[in-house]
């Protein structure tokens, strides 16, 4: 069920929003009513709707200076109802993204049909959160294991062999075949010793290196995740998207997307605080002018 605030001064209207329409029907349901913008903001910092129904001229706070206060914190979706003379607030109301400006008498027909315009959004939205929060912990928890792909000591010396073969060819077309006549031992003999030493199936291991060469690649400015593709010897592109997201539980594209997007941030903490640190320097530097200043002007007067 989608949470909706209803904001309207006029009780009679609210009430009769609250209990004449079939919300239940929608999908929704009523968690607060406001009668004014300024409660308006109080509940919808306390309820966290989904979507807000307002009323744009209302007193204390209007509905445009409650959006604009918490639309954007807040991440919900806006229906407006207006009157006729109230209309010039459909330009501030647009500018904001809202789902519907609906214009009074209300009728129910236009109400349901901006709810399942804003359920809609509300959907969206929460479906790029979700590809956001599964990057995002795609890369905290760390799935790319560096240990996992480098010679340990502990492996016999045929192990040995596999990996570093995967890790100086990993770019070519490769398999295990590869290895039968130089170690001397069958396919199956050489899997099953290298699974059991290291935890993965030889062609497993060779991807997951792979996806892992690909995720440095990918973090370099202005890569070409088909040409990343290619470097880390996938041939198909579509058979790299696959196996990305196979081992990582997200898109090239949408880790591309993070990486640039937490890089935009790091550069603009670094331009805010050297900012902050020149400001700093000049009004230090304007103080010891004016104290140096003031110095001289007070052993002139002593001088004097």
């Amino acid at each position: 069920m989608y949470k909706v605030l209803l904001v309207e001064d006029e009780k009679m209207i609210r009430k009769g929003l609250a209990y004449n329409f079939d919300w239940i029907g929608c999908e929704c349901t009523i968690v607060g009513e406001a009668g004014n913008g300024e409660e308006g903001v109080e509940m919808i910092r306390s309820l966290n709707p989904d979507i807000v129904v307002t009323d744009v001229g209302m007193p204390i706070k209007n509905g445009i200076q409650m959006l604009e206060e918490t639309m954007e914190a807040y991440g919900y979706e806006a229906i407006i109802l207006s009157v006729y003379d109230e209309f010039h607030y459909a330009k501030a109301a647009m500018h904001l993204g809202v789902a519907e400006y609906l214009i009074k008498p209300l009728e129910y027909e236009q109400l349901k049909k901006a709810l399942e315009k804003a359920k809609a959004q509300c959907r969206m939205k929460q479906h790029f959160s979700d590809a956001e929060t599964k990057t995002r912990e795609a890369l905290e928890r760390d799935v790319f294991d560096f240990k996992i792909v480098l010679p340990e000591q502990s492996y016999s010396p045929r192990t040995r062999v596999m990996v570093t073969y995967i890790r100086d060819n990993y770019q070519k077309k490769i398999s295990i075949n590869d290895l039968i006549e130089p170690l001397q031992t069958s396919a199956t003999y050489l899997n099953q010793l290298f699974k059991k030493e290291t935890g993965f199936p030889f062609n497993d291991f060779l991807n997951r290196y792979r996806i892992q060469m690909a995720i440095q690649k990918l973090k370099e400015d202005d890569c070409k995740i088909y040409n990343v593709a290619v470097e880390c010897g996938f041939k198909e592109y579509k058979y790299f998207i696959n196996v990305f997201k196979k081992y990582t539980g997200i898109l090239p594209s949408a880790f591309v997307a993070y990486y640039q997007k937490k890089r935009r941030f790091i550069m603009d903490e670094m331009t805010e605080k050297k900012k902050r640190e020149s400001s700093q320097e000049i009004s230090c530097g304007a103080a010891r002018w004016l104290r140096i200043s003031w110095k001289a002007v007070t052993w002139r007067e002593e001088k004097g």
